[in-house]
């Protein structure tokens, strides 16, 4: 027993100084009840509580950030201060989101329902927020954001990808997002699609490992696209279920097609590739 408490000891000496996963984690939700009243446990009532409630938040991610400098290489409150100056594109653009969620899913009535119940807009959310706090040189943070949505949702994004506007997530659960991948503007991505790498090789760690994917893309669900030379061109359809690990230029369809067949048979199943004019190619 003894030997176990000094093991415990020894521990807690050697961890570092990083923040508690629940004090990042109160922060972001403050920071989304503040942005979104459907994730607050009270509403706003007068417009100088905003002024206020900004305030306290600014203070919160300075006291986190100058007693954690290791994490950054700048000035704490004024890491702070720019995160605050920069959330309302933010907002903005978390809001185009869920524009993108309403229009390509019938099923959602209404933008409440997307707010309060899609997995697919906490995670966007988690990770834009986390994007801004990386984008300003913080490292680890981050991370420990975009993971809470990743256990609340099943869906992981890294924070230091790069995702353009009008994001939509639909279902969301097994989505990876690796920390390279390059994702345009109104891109859509279901449950169980992979954008990731080919190697993971500690030795690749500084170059780009995951996937570029241009405008108006769809990709549809169990689909893994992989590599970071890998670039799917832009209004291209890639199907369920689909592996690929090479460029395919724009305005193509990619789908998976199963063959029926006997054991003793020569045909397996096949991929076909579309052009824009929906010839094979």
């Amino acid at each position: 027993m003894n030997s176990f408490i000094s093991k415990i000891y020894h521990a807690h000496q050697d961890c570092s100084n990083c923040p508690s996963p629940k004090v990042i984690h109160k922060f972001f939700e403050d920071v989304l009840g503040l942005l979104f009243p459907e994730f607050a446990l009270e509403k706003i009532k007068e417009e100088k509580e905003v002024v206020v409630k900004f305030a306290e938040l600014e203070i919160s991610l300075a006291t986190i950030l100058t007693r954690n400098l290791h994490l950054h290489f700048g000035d704490g409150e004024k890491i702070a201060k720019d995160f605050f100056l920069e959330l309302e594109l933010v907002y903005d653009w978390i809001h185009q989101d869920v524009e993108a969620i309403y229009a390509g899913d019938p099923a959602a009535k209404s933008k409440t329902e997307i707010l309060r119940s899609y997995p697919g807009f906490y995670a966007i959310a988690a990770y834009r927020i986390a994007n801004l706090l990386h984008r300003l040189g913080v490292s680890l943070i981050p991370r420990m954001i975009t993971e809470l949505a990743h256990s609340r949702t099943g869906i992981e994004i890294h924070p230091a990808a790069k995702i353009g506007q009008y994001f939509c997530i639909d279902h969301g659960t097994g989505v990876v997002i690796g920390e390279t991948t390059i994702i345009g503007n109104h891109v859509k991505i279901y449950q169980g699609v992979t954008l990731g790498a080919l190697s993971v090789n500690k030795a690749d760690a500084d170059i780009k490992r995951h996937p570029t994917i241009e405008d108006h893309v769809v990709i549809y669900s169990g689909a893994t696209i992989l590599g970071g030379n890998t670039v799917i061109g832009e209004k291209s359809v890639i199907g369920g279920n689909v592996w690929l690990t090479k460029s395919i230029p724009a305005g193509s369809k990619v789908y998976y097609q199963t063959q029926m067949y006997h054991t003793d048979s020569e045909v397996t199943d096949l991929y076909v590739f579309k052009n824009d004019q929906d010839e094979v190619i």
